[in-house]
């Protein structure tokens, strides 16, 4: 997607001609990117939240705060997986197709049942593992603890109070 708009850009202002159809596949790449790193961002622990109030709370109500952000995140995706049937079910009707690229629109939008279903799948091995006891809540990245820890091993001995 980087190379693309970098060739695009490059050819508009170079050689004053621009690719017709590069806006619009970046506008696709970046989407799909988008639906599928929300659900790796799941599977790696690399989503911010912010989560002060609850990890003050005991483990188990904790695990049952989490268990209720789950279901009303699953629930989020329910509304967005109809959602998209529907959309698509409607494209393939009606048969459209993109404006620039020669691509079905219903195939470029498939992404949203895609991204939605791994995110749904995702929660779902998360909501296990909070039943299970195997987990207290989501994974989610410490950005305050990351950057001490960054900073340390750039500069440890100014961290630690060493003055040589």
């Amino acid at each position: 997607m980087t190379l693309l708009v970098f060739v695009e850009v490059l050819f508009r202002f170079v050689l004053h001609r621009g690719i017709a159809w590069a806006q619009e596949l970046t506008l696709l790449l970046s989407g799909w990117m988008v639906l599928f790193g929300v659900s790796y961002g799941i599977k790696v622990g690399s989503h911010i939240g912010v989560d002060a109030l609850v990890k003050i709370l005991p483990p188990k109500a904790r695990r049952l705060v989490s268990v209720v952000a789950v279901i009303l995140c699953l629930a989020y995706c329910g509304l967005f997986l109809v959602g998209g049937w529907a959309y698509i079910a409607k494209l393939m009707r009606v048969n459209v197709y993109l404006e620039d690229i020669h691509v079905p629109k219903w195939v470029a939008s498939s992404v949203i049942l895609i991204g939605m279903g791994l995110l749904a799948w995702r929660l779902l091995g998360l909501l296990a593992a909070l039943v299970r006891g195997e987990a207290e809540g989501f994974e989610l990245l410490d950005e305050a603890k990351e950057s001490v820890y960054l900073a340390h091993e750039e500069n440890p001995k100014e961290l630690e109070g060493d003055d040589e």
